[in-house]
């Protein structure tokens, strides 16, 4: 036991072959780089007699966007400067009594968008955390204020006096029900040969124990299903409603639950904040906010777990493997955060939208990880709670400026300057419950310090603050979400999160400006930098190559070198390069070359919609011309649009604001490469303008989907014929970027 003890909690392990590949590749990548911008610089400084407005103005126009595409691709290779990976061994932590209480956060807003059964069985899981129950405590943040949400947190707990016992006695590996009971139905990459497996290891009499505990679930669902009439599931997220906070435990009791069973429950609690339309809320970092100030009167544990609503703790030992690195003494004064990777259940195959985010969780976190840590990624993380209550890691606070940070609530300032044990625990106190509807009424942020940011931009104050936080990935997921499965979700989607970060990019606290004398290091700051920056270096660049070229090309106006110049070694080059090791990335986490294409084409698709109405809307709200908005993300299938999507089939049921740039593109290109080769057969011009005719190629090649859409298939899926017609006749009466983001 005692040389147990001085065995190291988690390992880091450095990818010196990858770093070595990395760097290499940068550096030879550079140099053809620095070619490439002199042969486009050089023709703005030598006379020649073919010189046009025209010729020098689409000069102009690409040369700009290769400096863009290469100032990203330079901030990107910080994520490749030094990937490491990290082992935790959760065994050789000290006994439950010496572990610290976490408390779990959850937040949703909408029932019809994400149904109460699938946000209950995340309640579940988390409840059923492999972890001392007397040191949990769940709470969920309803932004609706639907009364479905509030009666399912109640049926939540009745089930989980059946359902968390029966995790515990038959060490159940998979705690949210839904997932174990349709484990026989489950083909997702992770998890159903576990599930079956798992299922398969439960014998006679225990398989009885999992009947009956099955029929207990149903009974739970149906009763779910009941309470959500029409006046229980319409959420109240637009409308004005009071503060709402229940602890679940309270208000039930099972007398057929042995008392010592019940007694064994994670403390749940129901938040639901005041609304009024008269005072800002900030959508989730307004709602985290609140959870927040409502536990640190509660419980106030010392760490903090982030969930989404859809993500459900696949593996019950998070929690343990995350101590593993916050209480290691030789960096716990300093860590801020564990992320670990979101990961999701309903991901086809042939992943054509690239909903899993094998780019950020496979490879950019790794980097990520190794020049500081990551930023907080939405869900899964494990955060310090003093981190987010301090201006420096090293402050106590004067208490005058606690009040005028935090509010006027003087036990939450009280629960500032302790962490008290879960046996301390007086929530039962009416006075208490008070305090927690006072923080958590919208005016109590009024005259204080409370942000109104989240994830990409809390972890980087932090980062700044003098905090770091690590990235671990553990051979089995540790949560499991729902991908987006739909196009139209999908854009949507990355249409919020290209707005979000642009908001940081054009702020003061943009990470080139704000962050490169504080962060870890000056590495880290390159990444932050990516992470706000590249929907602008990737929309105007995108947009540039995907028309200028053509139209030169329809014109008769060459824009690079001939395949008998030097310098046209050198376009290759930088641009083999590139998706070369694009290929090699892809292929070695672990994927295929159909994913390769699939995120080439999803980057293009993204870069020239989502990249660029993000981008407007974040400029719009700098300038005062738009409010902030927030949609969820619909967690509800549709048969049909799951059906496709599962065959590998683009579904363009979107917004005409996406069909029509990309309809038109591909049009535009369709054309200009007919009439490349048209000029390649008479006009013999192959070596003047192969590359301008290599680029329409390209791009077809890797937009067939579109092609098929408008010109092939006849199913509901398809591009309406509406659409192919407007991008393709009349240009000035396409819908405008303002359009979308004012629906």
């Amino acid at each position: 036991m005692e040389s147990s003890s001085k065995l190291p909690l988690h390992l880091c392990h450095v990818h010196k072959l990858s770093i070595f590949i990395n760097r290499t590749h940068i550096f030879f990548h550079s140099i053809a780089l620095v070619f490439l911008l002199y042969y486009r610089a050089s023709f703005f400084f030598f006379q020649d007699t073919t010189k046009t407005k025209a010729t020098t103005l689409a000069w102009l126009l690409v040369f700009v966007s290769e400096i863009f595409l290469s100032f990203e691709w330079l901030l990107s290779q910080s994520f490749r400067w030094r990937p490491v990976s990290r082992t935790a061994f959760p065994e050789r932590l000290p006994g439950d009594d010496k572990l610290p209480a976490v408390d779990v956060f959850i937040c949703t807003a909408d029932p019809e968008k994400e149904p109460t059964v699938g946000v209950m069985n995340t309640v579940l899981s988390a409840m059923a955390m492999d972890y001392p129950p007397e040191k949990l405590h769940v709470y969920l943040s309803d932004d609706g204020g639907a009364a479905v949400t509030l009666k399912g947190m109640r049926e939540a707990w009745r089930f989980a006096k059946w359902w968390l016992p029966f995790c515990r006695r038959y060490g159940i590996k998979c705690r949210a029900p839904e997932a174990y009971f349709s484990a026989e139905e489950e083909d997702a990459d992770f998890g159903g040969s576990e599930f079956i497996q798992e299922r398969e290891d439960i014998k006679l009499p225990e398989l009885t124990g999992e009947i009956w505990v099955q029929e207990k679930y149903e009974v739970f669902k149906k009763r779910v299903r009941e309470n959500a009439t029409v006046g229980d599931t319409r959420s109240r997220l637009g409308r004005d409603h009071p503060a709402v906070i229940e602890v679940i435990q309270e208000t039930s009791s099972d007398d057929a639950i042995q008392e010592n069973e019940t007694k064994s429950m994670p403390l749940i609690v129901y938040v639901s904040r005041e609304k009024k339309h008269s005072h800002p809320h900030h959508f989730k970092a307004g709602a985290l906010n609140v959870l927040l100030r409502v536990s640190g009167v509660i419980s106030n544990s010392p760490y903090i777990l982030g969930l989404d609503c859809d993500m459900h703790c696949h593996d019950p030992s998070s929690a343990r493997q995350a101590m593993c690195f916050h209480l290691d003494p030789e960096i716990s004064p300093s860590l801020a955060l564990v992320q670990f990777p979101q990961k999701f259940h309903n991901i086809s195959n042939n992943d054509i939208y690239d909903s899993q985010l094998r780019s950020t969780f496979w490879l950019l976190w790794q980097g990520f990880d190794g020049v500081g840590g990551p930023c907080v990624s939405g869900s899964g993380y494990y955060i310090k709670r003093l981190s987010l209550r301090s201006n420096s890691i090293h402050e106590d606070g004067d208490p005058m400026k606690l009040r005028q940070s935090f509010g006027p609530s003087n036990e939450f300032i009280k629960s500032l300057h302790q962490n008290k044990k879960p046996d301390m625990l007086i929530h039962r106190k009416k006075a208490l419950l008070n305090e927690a509807q006072l923080l958590a009424s919208c005016a109590f942020e009024n005259g204080t310090e409370w942000g109104k940011e989240a994830n990409y931009f809390t972890g980087f104050r932090l980062h700044c603050r003098g905090w770091i936080s690590v990235y671990c990935n553990p051979p089995r997921p540790q949560f499991l979400g729902s991908g987006t499965t739909n196009l139209d979700d999908f854009l949507v989607q990355g249409t919020r999160w290209t707005s979000g970060l642009v908001d940081v990019a054009i702020s003061k606290f943009c990470p080139l400006i704000y962050g490169p004398l504080k962060t870890y290091t000056f590495v880290q700051s390159m990444c932050y930098a990516e992470l706000a920056l590249f929907p602008i270096f990737y929309f105007l660049p995108l947009w540039c190559f995907a028309t200028i070229p053509q139209l030169c090309l329809l014109n008769g106006i060459p824009l690079y070198p001939e395949v008998s110049n030097s310098y046209f070694i050198v376009f290759s080059f930088v641009f083999l390069s590139s998706i070369l090791k694009h290929l090699y990335e892809v292929l070695s986490t672990g994927f295929t070359f159909r994913h390769w294409t699939n995120e080439q084409r999803i980057w293009m698709m993204k870069s020239v919609t989502s990249h660029l109405y993000g981008s407007w809307d974040a400029f719009m709200k700098k300038i005062g011309m738009r409010e902030a908005s927030f949609f969820p993300t619909n967690k509800v299938d549709d048969v049909e649009q799951l059906k496709r999507y599962n065959m590998g089939v683009f579904d363009f049921q979107t917004s005409i604001l996406f069909l029509a740039p990309m309809a038109a593109l591909v049009i535009l290109n369709m054309a200009s490469f007919a009439v490349g080769i048209s000029r390649v057969i008479f006009l013999g011009e192959l070596d003047k303008f192969f590359i301008q005719v290599f680029i329409p190629f390209y791009v077809i090649l890797m937009n067939y989907p579109i092609i098929e859409g408008m010109l092939i298939r006849k199913d509901r899926g398809r591009i309406p014929p509406s659409v192919t017609l407007l991008s393709a006749i009349d240009p000035n009466k396409r819908p405008t970027a303002e359009r979308l983001l004012c629906n």
